[in-house]
């Protein structure tokens, strides 16, 4: 364990030292991000940033740590992220469609359903001891995961070091829930979720604000590809549980895309289609600083990292009123950010006429009005704070 805590470290340096090189090289391949009306930067930056985390992972896997990896998913996993990262390249550098980009994900997933043979195969039901064997929906089924999960954390990529922080904090997560919950003999996957979390560590201070380069696509999509492998190695015999853990910590970047795949159906745009309505966007029309979006983003994160570990202690008949409770808290906050739009907030509404049908309803309690004349309580209570003035002085 102490030689795998070292070479963790190892990975990290490994990292920091790599990023400057791949920055230069983003410019001789005119991997530039320019300034549009989609972007928040205001001058061209080097992207493609994800390369540097992609070989550093790889130097780990074979080098540093390859005694800790099976072989045959080993290289399954190395082929399916090349043509992963091999798509966002080229869409950092020319752009692609995104149709063009889901069909190189989609590639990728083929690999790893077929070669890797990694893939949800059975769906264990909740509170009754009944196993549904999937059969030939484990195909459609695991590739949707890769696919929603890849671009969710390619979505969240709108702000310097947004994408690289709740990332680092996710593969965290699920790194201690993989060691400590799953009670698993392959080790090997809570150490891969440590090991590209130490990249992200070391790619951090160059890609937090002010940033020095991007993760660009490349590396976007390579860490979504990374963390949906990851989290269906632990789903291959899915519990309700095993399944709920990583959608929900992942929370972040999976609300952030539901809801705007809502936003443009509601507003009748393409879901393809890009927008500046995302959770960033929303924070920063608040109010707050680049750099106090992104940490309030973190801190979103980390609550839904320690809410995915109280559903991993709490007892069975304890995960619904969680749920639910999950639920009416992130609507709550949805609405009160405006990220389905100014007029969608139907939760706050009812709220709204349930505490006014009960002020109405109480006979002791006088409605007042912006514009009508003060209730006698008020009167009362003015005239009181005025004579308790004029005695004082």
């Amino acid at each position: 364990m102490f030689k795998i805590i070292v070479d963790l470290f190892f990975v990290v340096i490994i990292e920091a030292a790599i990023t400057p090189f791949i920055r230069r090289l983003a410019f001789v391949l005119g991997a530039v991000d320019n300034p549009n009306a989609r972007r928040v930067n205001k001058k061209p930056m080097p992207t493609i940033g994800g390369l540097g985390i992609f070989v550093t992972y790889n130097i780990g896997a074979f080098v540093l740590l390859r005694q800790q990896f099976p072989t045959h998913e080993l290289f399954s996993i190395l082929l399916a992220s090349s043509v992963v990262v091999l798509t966002g390249m080229i869409d950092d550098i020319l752009e692609l469609k995104p149709r063009q980009k889901m069909f190189g994900i989609f590639i990728a997933a083929l690999v790893i359903y077929f070669l890797g043979g990694i893939r949800m195969n059975v769906l264990n039901l909740p509170f009754v001891s009944h196993e549904i064997h999937l059969g030939w929906w484990s195909l459609p089924i695991t590739i949707f995961w890769i696919l929603a999960l890849t671009n969710a954390v390619n979505l969240i990529d709108g702000l310097d070091g947004l994408a690289d922080g709740v990332s680092l904090i996710s593969l965290t997560t699920m790194g201690i829930v993989g060691y400590f919950f799953l009670h698993t003999h392959q080790l090997y996957v809570p150490i891969a979720c440590f090991m590209l979390a130490a990249c992200l560590v070391g790619f951090l201070p160059y890609n937090f604000h002010p940033a020095k380069i991007f993760l660009g696509d490349t590396g976007a999509l390579f860490i979504g590809f990374m963390i949906s492998v990851l989290s269906l190695k632990g789903l291959k015999n899915v519990t309700f549980i095993s399944l709920l853990v990583p959608i929900i910590i992942l929370g972040v970047p999976i609300t952030d895309t539901v809801y705007a795949m809502i936003r443009r159906k509601l507003n009748k745009h393409p879901v393809s289609q890009a927008d500046k309505h995302h959770l960033h966007h929303q924070l920063m029309r608040m109010g707050l600083t680049h750099r106090q979006t992104v940490l309030t983003i973190y801190a979103i994160s980390l609550i839904f990292s320690f809410i995915s570990l109280l559903f991993l202690l709490s007892p069975a008949w304890g995960t619904w009123p969680l749920i639910i409770s999950l639920i009416l808290a992130l609507e709550l906050f949805v609405e009160s950010i405006g990220l389905l739009g100014e007029k969608y907030k139907p939760l706050m509404h009812l709220i709204q006429k349930i505490i006014s049908n009960r002020s109405t309803n109480d006979p002791n309690v006088e409605v007042w009005h912006l514009g009508e004349e003060k209730p006698n309580q008020l009167k009362r209570e003015s005239k009181e704070k005025v004579e308790s003035k004029e005695n004082k002085e």
